[in-house]
């Protein structure tokens, strides 16, 4: 079997950084391909593919922008011609950086940025990608014996449990919730699609904890310390969802330690 595929959307720092790191340190035969807005300045991106030749792909691709993703699926199409698991990682919490807390805070074009990079663009690299995951190995999850089960891919929106509606009691952070409620949707609507294709995908939300990135850094005053994860740690638990994932658990959206959050 070819070794597997893993793309890697928002990896210039945080998750999808420290995904490509997971995957290279502990998938050997892995191949990654790593998207960003700028590679030129993604200093720790372009080390690790130094550390890595060969093995780490570094592509440009602005999850806002559908023809930077119609072109790099092409281009991976032309390189790779399959795919075995797309992360969509880059997030924002708004554009001012600061999560509205009152309805005095809510702006229409402070709403429509954020839902375009937080749902639209997963959405959009769905289109454009699950052709390759159709065609991939299952290089990753769990492979069910029986056959109306394997899976050829699998997708991975990064989610958020604030964007649960089930477990919202505090409000606030409209565009930031809104946004990921809408992707929690989106993972809904594809893993029933998806579902339905032959062969199948596997597509998830995760939620992978509160962590010291640069978009939760401003809130991390009012979390216990051992609620604070380190992007490595939080990963570690996310990959260890990822390798039980099959079709019996499409469709659904987990939080780090792998309990299913309500939608």
């Amino acid at each position: 079997m070819a070794a597997p595929v893993a793309l890697i959307q928002g990896a210039s720092r945080g998750l999808g950084l420290a995904f490509c790191k997971h995957i290279l340190k502990n998938k050997p035969p892995a191949a990654v391909i790593a998207t960003c807005r700028n590679p030129d300045g993604a200093a720790a991106l372009r080390d690790l593919a130094g550390d890595h030749p060969g093995r780490l792909t570094v592509l440009q691709l602005d999850v806002n922008r559908e023809d930077d993703i119609r072109g790099a699926a092409a281009r991976i199409k032309e390189s790779f011609s399959r795919l075995d698991l797309i992360v969509n990682s880059s997030a924002m919490l708004h554009p001012t950086g600061k999560g509205e807390t009152s309805l005095r805070d809510v702006t229409a074009q402070g709403i429509i940025s954020t839902l375009t990079t937080n749902t639209v663009g997963p959405l959009v690299m769905a289109k454009y990608f699950a052709p390759l995951l159709q065609k991939g190995g299952g290089g990753f999850g769990q492979q069910a014996t029986e056959k109306a089960k394997q899976h050829s891919g699998i997708i991975v929106n990064i989610t958020a449990k604030v964007g649960s509606i089930g477990d919202n009691a505090l409000g606030g952070w409209y565009s930031y919730r809104m946004s990921k409620a809408a992707l929690n949707m989106a993972t809904r609507n594809l893993s029933i699609e998806l579902g339905r294709s032959r062969p199948k995908v596997v597509c998830v939300s995760l939620h992978p904890g509160t962590v010291n990135t640069d978009l939760s850094r401003p809130y991390h005053r009012n979390v216990p310390q051992n609620k604070l994860f380190s992007t490595e740690l939080s990963v570690n638990c996310l990959m260890s969802i990822i390798d039980t994932l099959n079709m019996e658990k499409t469709g659904k959206a987990y939080s780090w330690d792998g309990t299913e959050l309500p939608w």
